[in-house]
């Protein structure tokens, strides 16, 4: 069995389909990480950390990242439209930015490396984020990003997200 692993718009950002989906009377089997496909498919990090984020209709969890972590994000539950932005300055695609539909339905993963922010908006009435990551949490080594920064031109389904104190306040800086 070999993962199916396709490299988006941006260098290095994957999108990946699960290696194992199966679905019968009593439900579905979903397998979302598997060391041995994902490594033999390139994808060698070693993640050490799993997050979910539970959010309503209409949030927006802002574009943040840092220089050291690489995710693995998938939707659990409901649908979330994902941003990921390259904010690597040495890159050739430094401050470009590609978009991905999530969702229990499609069963879509996005592999996003070192340097890259992401924010996602909730689409549905509720939806639960889930992100593999290579290393522990640390808000104050993150830069944020504005989600409506005008230089960057990100398209968002709403005009007018529910947004946290940190993702309001944010004006396109790279503040922590």
């Amino acid at each position: 069995m070999d993962l199916d692993v396709q490299e988006s718009d941006l260098k290095g950002v994957f999108i990946i389909r699960p290696p194992t989906y199966f679905e019968d009377f009593r439900g579905e089997y979903v397998e979302i990480y598997n060391q041995t496909l994902f490594h033999k498919a390139g994808i060698e990090d070693k993640f050490i950390q799993d997050d979910i984020s539970v959010s309503s209709r209409h949030v927006l969890r802002g574009i943040h990242g840092d220089a050291k972590t690489a995710k693995l994000v998938s939707c659990l539950v409901g649908k979330f439209y994902l941003v990921v932005v390259n904010n690597d300055p040495n890159s050739a695609q430094y401050r470009q930015w590609s978009a991905f539909t999530l969702s229990e339905k499609n069963r879509l993963q996005i592999y996003i490396p070192l340097n890259f922010g992401n924010g996602h908006l909730v689409l549905s009435e509720q939806a639960v984020f889930h992100y593999k990551q290579t290393t522990e949490y640390d808000r104050a080594g993150q830069f944020t990003l504005a989600w409506n920064d005008p230089s960057l031109e990100i398209w968002w389904p709403i005009s007018d997200p529910i947004l946290s104190q940190r993702d309001s306040l944010s004006k396109g800086s790279e503040d922590a």
